[in-house]
């Protein structure tokens, strides 16, 4: 019997790459998809995601793959982390304790060194322009992952930025029922947004509220439940069986928010039920309560949460071309109190168990440090982040040049990055879903990380 799970697309090329490797019986490599699929059985639906999304490129070169000694090193110094041979900033100590849960991707090699177009690229895994909305790859794979209570969403994005490239945050050809639910989002400049870095003494933790989840003050109970039953009498004589294009997405969109606003899910958004010490682990700041928030939805069977580290008027906290270092350490030092307090407390929980953690944004930095004491975009050798069940943790993955400008071990691209991170969730990147003209598109296609997936 075959050991696909029953989210697995049992096509032609499944059965035959199947078929080919039970033949094959020996040898380390033959014997890798057999453990796989077995892998992804095992899985199931209890696997969750958290996506840490660093919007404007995060310096590679001063987090996780730092030159010492080298003129485009910079002033931090390395961490010798839990891990021997592992090392990374200074400013991330608290993650350097927990390095047995982390794998650290260096060979990152994109080509895309747009804001606009190295979002697209590295969350949908094709490049801008393609003729298909394609869906972000947390929208799949939450569709994969999705719960069956129908009272809890697939995917929450907390604090998303989404005006740099819209298309890259949505569920594309998915439709509606799969977009994200937003927490605090932004789809628009706009300089007072909320999620603006918190005063490091500020007196109280940053307040996120789900977007549009709750009725106007103005209005009470009676007159909410008498708005929507004269909302249920409309649509249902608005040609509810013929239904389609804008008006399905306005029905379902709608119909989706009342159902998680009279849901017991809606307590997972109130940080005030929180002691208030729990609270100030994570930080006051924005980032921070967006992790407390995402531990709350995974404990209530949320199995995708996204939290973007996205400051600023423009939302793009890592975009460094100046005053560089500064800026990556006060980053670096709320990152590393906010990641490491929630993986300690999955940890303690045991949900780390059935977590994976990417971190990510959407391409690197210069090694070159410019004359404004800044970094600029830099696409061609850059690090991402993988931690946590799935992955094979204390290690590295890649080595980039002495002087970082090209990868020199182990190039990865963006399909095979994405690739990998389906794969440690335990879906199948090869799982196809259909465009609205009913063609079969793959999740992603890339070749994955093998060495660093359990």
């Amino acid at each position: 019997m075959i050991p696909w799970g029953d989210k697995m697309k049992m096509n032609r090329r499944n059965c035959l790459k199947t078929m080919l490797t039970l033949g094959a019986g020996v040898g380390a490599m033959s014997a890798w998809p057999s453990r796989l699929a077995a892998h992804m059985k095992a899985a199931g639906r209890n696997r969750k995601l958290i996506v840490l999304w660093m919007p404007g490129g995060p310096s590679q070169m001063d987090t996780w793959d730092l030159k010492p000694g080298h003129a485009n090193g910079g002033p931090f110094q390395e961490l010798q982390s839990s891990v021997p041979g592992m090392r990374f900033s200074e400013h991330l100590p608290e993650l350097g304790k927990l390095a047995e849960h982390l794998s650290i991707v260096r060979g990152m090699q994109t080509k895309e060194g747009d804001h606009s177009r190295g979002t697209f690229l590295v969350r949908t895994g094709q490049r801008p322009g393609a003729p298909f909305r394609y869906p972000a790859l947390p929208a799949a794979l939450a569709k994969e992952l999705a719960p069956s209570d129908p009272g809890i969403p697939g995917y929450v994005s907390i604090l998303p930025n989404s005006f740099i490239n819209p298309p890259a945050f949505s569920a594309g050809f998915l439709g509606a029922s799969r977009e994200p639910l937003t927490v605090a989002g932004t789809a628009s400049y706009d300089p007072n947004q909320i999620g603006q870095e918190a005063a490091p003494d500020a007196d109280n933790p940053v307040d996120l509220r789900v977007d549009n989840l709750l009725p106007p003050d103005r209005l009470d109970l009676p007159r909410v439940e008498q708005r929507k039953r004269f909302w249920n009498v409309l649509q249902s004589s608005y040609g509810a069986s013929a239904r389609g294009g804008a008006s399905l997405t306005h029905d379902t969109v709608y119909r989706r928010a009342m159902q998680l606003a009279e849901s017991d899910l809606v307590e997972a958004f109130d940080l005030n039920e929180e002691e208030d010490a729990v609270r100030r682990r994570y930080g006051v700041d924005a980032f921070g309560q967006g992790c407390l928030m995402a531990r709350r939805l995974l404990e209530r069977g949320v199995p995708v949460v996204e939290v973007s580290l996205s400051d600023g008027p423009a939302g793009l906290s890592w975009d460094t071309h100046a005053d560089n270092f500064s800026s990556v350490k006060r980053l670096s030092e709320r990152l590393d109190r906010s990641w490491s307090q929630l993986m300690l407390d999955l940890k303690s929980s045991g949900l780390l168990d059935e977590t994976t953690i990417v971190w990510m944004g959407e391409f690197g930095r210069t090694p070159q440090i410019n004359e404004m004491g800044g970094r600029d975009h830099f696409p061609n050798a850059w690090s991402c982040v993988l931690a946590g069940a799935g992955i094979v943790g204390g290690s590295i993955v890649g080595e980039t040049s002495a002087d970082g400008m090209e990868v020199k071990d182990r190039p990865v691209s963006a399909p095979d990055f994405l690739a990998t991170l389906c794969h440690a969730v335990g879906v199948d990147p090869e799982t196809e879903n259909m465009t609205e003209d009913l063609r079969p598109i793959k999740i992603v296609e890339g070749e994955p990380i093998r060495e660093i997936l359990t």
